[in-house]
């Protein structure tokens, strides 16, 4: 039993904790979800330019001008420009016409940069000639800004960050452990397409395939969570929240684009869970799979080191204790 000097001691340590921990808490908070949103900008944006040498080269001499805004992707033609926006090599091209500059976007890519490139392309036209624009691979008439794609990256880590919590907190290990992870994933992926495919229409995908990207997101997540908790106990919790929540949710670019955020925020970004599931979902669901390697494979990896960490865990909870064999304690006991 603690004395009454050792108990104020002790609460006064918590209370400083306390008072120290939440500002720093919401200080990196703020950091890494206003930051990234304030430095919004272009960086090494992939955009095409297209057409005849002559007429192509001072397009591309204005857009380099910019301040490495833009990486310049050169086609011989339009077709091939639309070809390079549809399998998702570059966000939007200008091609060169006889009219003057005509502009090529992908809005379901990122509503914020077809909107950019636009007022970009305007700036540099001459005076009194209007660009002409065409969306190459328009975003869903019910979710234009793109605002739902965006707004669906929290839910799903947070989704997963509470299947893995809750897996630690009831004591599932090993098999158990990975059937309850997987099988909550594949639910979360179906209850998630019904919502944004079904009721919303903000998803234009094939169903099950945008059900096996949100249930692949939901399980790296959650994956990484229960596998951090089987190593380091109930902090390994604290530490996936933090890196998928704090980290993850704010660097993923879903809401505008990997290059317009702040270096090296846009990569990171696109090697945490949350990112890489947005990239996946925008691949299946408007660019039939163009694109969709990179981030599938990150979420898997995400996906077998976690549940392979899970099993590890608890692989080794049940390893025997070594003890001193019976008939060696009995010579001792005699000695």
């Amino acid at each position: 039993m603690q004395r009454p000097s050792e108990a104020a001691s002790t609460a006064r340590r918590r209370i400083a904790a306390v008072v120290v921990l939440i500002p720093v808490v919401v200080s990196l908070a703020l950091w890494a979800f206003a930051w990234p949103a304030a430095r919004t900008a272009p960086r090494d944006l992939p955009l095409g330019v297209a057409g005849p040498p002559a007429a192509a080269a001072p397009l591309q001499r204005q857009l380099e001008q910019r301040d490495g805004a833009f990486e310049i992707h050169r086609y011989a033609d339009e077709a091939a420009a639309r070809g390079a926006i549809e399998d998702r090599t570059v966000y939007g091209a200008v091609v060169a016409t006889e009219q003057g500059p005509k502009l090529l976007t992908a809005s379901a890519a990122s509503p914020l940069v077809a909107q950019l490139l636009q007022q970009a392309v305007a700036e540099q036209a001459p005076s009194g000639v209007a660009v002409e624009t065409v969306d190459v691979v328009p975003a869903p008439a019910t979710d234009p800004r793109g605002a739902a794609l965006g707004a669906s990256v929290l839910p799903m880590a947070l989704a997963g960050v509470a299947a893995g919590g809750a897996v630690t907190v009831l004591g599932l290990r090993g098999i158990r452990a990975v059937a309850a992870l997987v099988g909550s994933a594949v639910l979360v992926g179906v209850a998630a397409v019904s919502i944004a495919d079904s009721w919303l229409g903000v998803l234009s995908g094939d169903w099950w395939t945008e059900v096996g990207a949100l249930g692949l997101s939901t399980l790296a997540v959650s994956a990484a969570v229960a596998g951090l908790a089987a190593l380091l106990g109930p902090a390994g919790m604290g530490v996936g929240a933090f890196v998928v929540v704090l980290l993850g949710n704010p660097f993923s670019g879903a809401s505008s684009a990997p290059q317009m955020l702040p270096e090296p925020v846009g990569m990171i970004g696109q090697w945490l869970p949350p990112g890489a599931g947005a990239s996946l979902l925008r691949s299946v669901s408007f660019f039939d799979g163009a694109a969709a390697t990179g981030p599938a494979l990150v979420l898997t990896g995400w996906a077998v080191l976690g549940l392979g960490t899970v099993l590890l865990g608890a692989a080794l909870k049940r390893r025997p204790t070594v003890t001193e064999p019976p008939a060696e304690r009995e010579r001792a006991l005699a000695h």
